[in-house]
């Protein structure tokens, strides 16, 4: 038995099965991950790709194998499995979150829901699973199931408002045929005078209406239209896991998710303040304002998960939120939920009284670029040349994640994919014009004055 090395990525393990990773390597890294721990029980979680029972099956028998028990949960989405490792030595969930149907891995866990990344453990699971060889135990683990449904609902419904249950609200959720279809319907059936408008709750992970990543525009028009058509109130576009949300206003306009950080941050400093709130460096100015306008204490923290929720213990933060819409709560375990912040913007309409829209407005005070990816031979390279071209005139330089330069206004970050030979570039300005400006400049500058179109990425 073989494991591919490239399968192991900078915050889980994600491949084409049964090209790239098939149960052999399940069964490797079950094993590799118990003797890196050397934990006596692993929660295991599986999403519903057709590839994922014997994936999960292969893991189990590596890790009962290695000496420590199985906690089978069952189908589960992100925020499920979360729930169900917390309190326990580790957890390995099967899934490769919005990825086609085609791939598959996993997402491991240690000390309940601290995650495994490149730099937390990865690696060295990499390299034992690698090397193989692994010394046999004298007793074997064994399985056993454990359903935890009533209490991750009852858990979901703590974040609701329930003394605001009389004012009736219509939302559109589309789980985009992923994991949120198993468990949005559990929780919302247990909401009052919420109306949900369902949109591919049919679970398939073959995706056949459209990718399961609300990241991309085109993912989001079914939404936007499903909103408008329904006369809602509001609308959440799920991803293929349910980790993430982007949420669309009753207008069907997007709300990107620094603006929901900022919305939800003020939402919970009532209750909490003081409290410090985290949001990633690619987020708009008014993000940092609205917190600091609310009594909050903001930090700004580098993209990925791993990275934030470590800042999150460190710095005991409240809630921290990042473009990508994962939404991260402390009183979730330091985990992100789609749910609970579905339930935290309807607490939010009802006690305002108003649209999504206009709870917004006030906060649209700059103008993003939205992320534009650029193909980059030497990503360090060009991001030294950026720097070496702005940095005199700059009022703030950050090397947080890539390179972040401040001006009076405007600003920059340009950071480099970990999987794609890709920069990433995210920009906003105090008007339009401004923005527009220095966007086509340092795009110019990024991809060495060539005359080609703007690949953006929302």
């Amino acid at each position: 038995m073989t494991v591919n090395e490239k399968i192991f990525k900078a915050y889980d393990i994600r491949a084409v099965y049964p090209d790239e990773i098939d149960e052999d390597a399940a069964y490797i890294i079950g094993r590799a991950f118990v003797t890196f721990l050397g934990c006596k029980e692993v929660v295991v979680g599986q999403d519903m790709r057709s590839s994922s029972p014997s994936l999960f099956d292969a893991l189990a028998r590596g890790i009962t194998d290695q000496g420590a028990d199985v906690i089978d949960i069952g189908k589960s989405s992100t925020p499920f499995f979360y729930f169900g490792t917390a309190g326990h030595e580790a957890g390995i969930m099967v899934t490769a979150s919005h990825n086609p149907a085609k791939y598959n891995g996993f997402k491991m866990c240690r000390d309940g829901t601290v995650p495994i990344g490149g730099d937390s453990g990865m690696q060295e699971i990499k390299a034992l699973a690698v090397a193989g060889g692994f010394k046999d135990t004298e007793t074997k683990g064994s399985i056993r199931k454990k359903d935890i449904t009533d209490d991750f609902i009852t858990h979901n419904l703590k974040f609701l408002d329930s003394s605001l249950s009389g004012k009736n609200l219509k939302i559109v959720v589309d789980t985009g045929n992923g994991m949120g279809g198993y468990t949005f319907p559990k929780v919302f059936e247990r909401v009052e005078n919420i109306e949900v408008v369902p949109l591919y709750f049919d679970v398939d992970m073959t995706f056949p209406n459209h990718e399961a990543n609300p990241i991309k525009p085109e993912n989001v028009k079914d939404l936007q239209e499903a909103v408008i058509s329904n006369n809602a109130d509001f609308g959440a576009a799920i991803d293929g896991d349910c980790d993430r949300c982007f949420f669309v206003d009753e207008k069907g306009d997007v709300v990107t998710a620094d603006l929901i950080t900022a919305l939800l941050a003020k939402e919970l400093l009532k209750d909490n303040p003081g409290a410090r709130i985290l949001y990633d460096l690619r987020s708009s100015w008014a993000t940092k304002e609205v917190i600091e306008e609310n009594g909050g204490k903001p930090g700004m923290c580098r993209v990925g998960h791993a990275f934030i929720k470590k800042q999150m213990r460190e710095e005991d933060a409240l809630f921290a939120g990042e473009l990508s819409g994962h939404l991260y709560y402390r009183d979730s375990f330091v985990t992100e939920s789609s749910i609970i912040s579905t339930l935290l913007i309807i607490n939010l309409i009802r006690k305002e009284g108003k649209a999504l829209s206009e709870l917004v407005k006030p906060i649209k005070r700059y103008f993003p670029s939205g992320e534009i990816n650029s193909e980059v031979g030497d990503k360090e390279g060009k991001m030294k040349e950026l720097e070496g071209m702005f940095r005199a005139e700059a009022k703030v330089t950050s090397h947080l994640d890539g390179i972040k330069l401040e001006f009076d206004d405007w600003w920059f970050n340009v950071r480099a994919s970990n999987t794609e030979p890709l920069l990433r570039l995210n920009l906003e300005a105090k008007t339009e014009k401004r923005m527009e400006e220095m966007r086509d400049r340092i795009v110019a500058i990024i991809r060495r004055k060539r005359d080609e179109d703007i690949t953006q990425a929302s």
